[in-house]
């Protein structure tokens, strides 16, 4: 069975699929990395909680970023949010966003309990 959350015609928020949570890409709004880093964090903590899953059953992430220039920005907020000894396996590259406003984009892939 799938289940999908918040869908409309062109995506779903999250997806799930025999234990595992598909989230969509996370962006927020703000001036600075860290105050989009954060949002994005707070959006996938909501979606986590809302699948039955959690920053500990995180298997994946992957992050987009506008400017790898900003990588050490974006990481401190990333490091003080991940748990210590539960980080996923992690990819982060450099893309254009889908505005110019957005710094930082994350899509994260978890278990569900």
């Amino acid at each position: 069975m799938i289940k999908r959350l918040h869908t409309n015609a062109r995506m779903s928020q999250a997806v799930i699929h025999n234990g595992t949570a598909y989230l969509a890409g996370q962006v927020s709004e703000g001036t600075s990395v860290t105050a989009q880093t954060e949002g994005c964090l707070a959006k996938v903590d909501a979606l986590l909680a809302e699948v039955g899953s959690s920053r500990e059953q995180m298997l994946s992430a992957t992050i987009w970023m506008a400017d790898m220039a900003d990588f050490a920005e974006m990481n401190a907020a990333w490091d003080a949010w991940v748990p210590e000894g539960a980080a996923p396996a992690r990819a982060t590259g450099e893309a254009k966003l889908a505005t110019p406003e957005f710094k930082v984009e994350i899509i994260v892939i978890a278990a569900v309990a």
